[in-house]
């Protein structure tokens, strides 16, 4: 029973730092992630959720640092109950929202591990379902694992953990995550990633005399009945489904992907930080003429006017999906810079580059 429930300590434990780590390097994505939930509550069960929108991120802040020293505690065995404790209400937690998303099928990514590895919402019911029954088998197991003269030290570990999490949250807040698991990458080549992987291989399934068939090929005998025909390599999908810039003239998606381009991201400008925007606009008259910049907005014309005028940032300027704009850039400016429509450069608007390093990288 010592090493089961030294097994189960290391696995769950181990999980939760492992999951929390994916997120507190990207705490903004985990902040868009609690916005879909806090939208889809609003909706389904109360207005009142509407309030914690503006509240996403210190909130994801909490839990992803609260996953990481929880994970850190439990492999410690320190304050076991109230560890342990911990962990079960935040399972049983996050069960429901995986569940209620699984059978509503309201946010089709949980966000369990980011963007690093995707679960659809069943996987991720089912993984909180198992978590929650080998909680329940270790508070059974379990009684005082920590002996008095490790517990000084793991006082200290777990308010280490906390306070190294709670600085990296604001370092990548900040500036960029250190690790990019989105498809806007640096190195992606953006036309590919818009592309299937593989050709997608289709299945039939029809009945006949009762019986039931699978083909590779619709059949050709019309005596089958057609049930349904189902996705066997849905992993060969494009990474990239809803990218796309306009403007009033049309469509100009494929101009994206021709010569050298820097786009300056402001997926909202009412809330744009302009702190270095000076330095952008430094940047952009540095590069004129050596390489083509834009400004790529989920805003409106007129409030991009306004804000063009108010600030005098006199770039053209194309429509993108705001979801698709902070997919690109956790930074709002940010600047994400392409070669025939490879990533060669990402930045934060508080890291904003040199024209020298623009064009080195081109």
């Amino acid at each position: 029973m010592k090493y089961l429930s030294a097994i189960i300590r290391y696995l769950v434990g181990g999980l939760f730092i492992f999951s929390g780590l994916i997120k507190v390097n990207d705490p903004i994505g985990t902040a868009i992630k609690m916005e879909e939930y806090f939208e889809v509550f609003a909706t389904n069960f109360s207005e009142l959720f509407h309030y914690l929108i503006p509240l996403a991120l210190p909130i994801s802040i909490i839990f992803v640092v609260l996953e990481v020293v929880l994970g850190v505690a439990l492999i410690l065995g320190y304050k076991q109950n109230a560890t342990l404790y911990s962990i079960l209400g935040l399972c049983v937690f996050f069960t429901f929202l995986t569940g209620y998303s699984a059978i509503t099928n309201s946010v089709t990514d949980c966000g369990c591990f980011g963007d690093a590895i995707k679960l659809t919402p069943w996987q991720s019911f089912y993984k909180d379902i198992v978590l929650v029954v080998l909680l329940l088998v270790l508070m059974f197991l379990e009684h005082d694992v920590q002996s008095k003269k490790f517990e000084k030290i793991s006082h200290y570990i777990v308010i280490s953990s906390t306070i190294i999490s709670f600085f990296l949250c604001y370092w990548m807040i900040e500036h960029l995550p250190f690790l990019d698991f989105r498809a806007y990458k640096i190195g992606n080549h953006i036309p590919t990633e818009m592309q299937p992987s593989a050709p997608y291989i289709y299945e039939f399934v029809m009945t006949k005399d009762g019986k039931e068939y699978k083909f590779k090929e619709y059949p050709t005998d019309t005596s089958y009945k057609y049930v349904a025909m189902n996705h066997l390599n849905p992993e060969a999908a494009p990474k990239i489904t809803d990218f796309g810039i306009w403007n009033d003239e049309g469509d100009f998606t494929e101009s994206v992907f021709e010569g050298r381009k820097l786009y300056v991201i402001l997926y909202d400008v009412s809330k744009a930080d302009l702190s270095h925007l000076d330095d952008i606009k430094k940047l952009t008259e540095e590069l004129r003429g050596q390489v083509e910049v834009n400004v790529l907005t989920a805003s409106s014309a007129d409030f991009y006017a306004k804000f063009s005028q108010e600030n005098d940032f006199n770039l053209p300027f194309y429509y993108t999906d705001a979801t698709v704009l902070k997919t690109i850039a956790r930074s709002n400016p940010g600047l994400w810079l392409l070669n025939e429509g490879t990533v060669v450069g990402k930045w934060h608007h508080n890291d904003v580059p040199f024209a020298s390093t623009v064009l080195d990288l081109l």
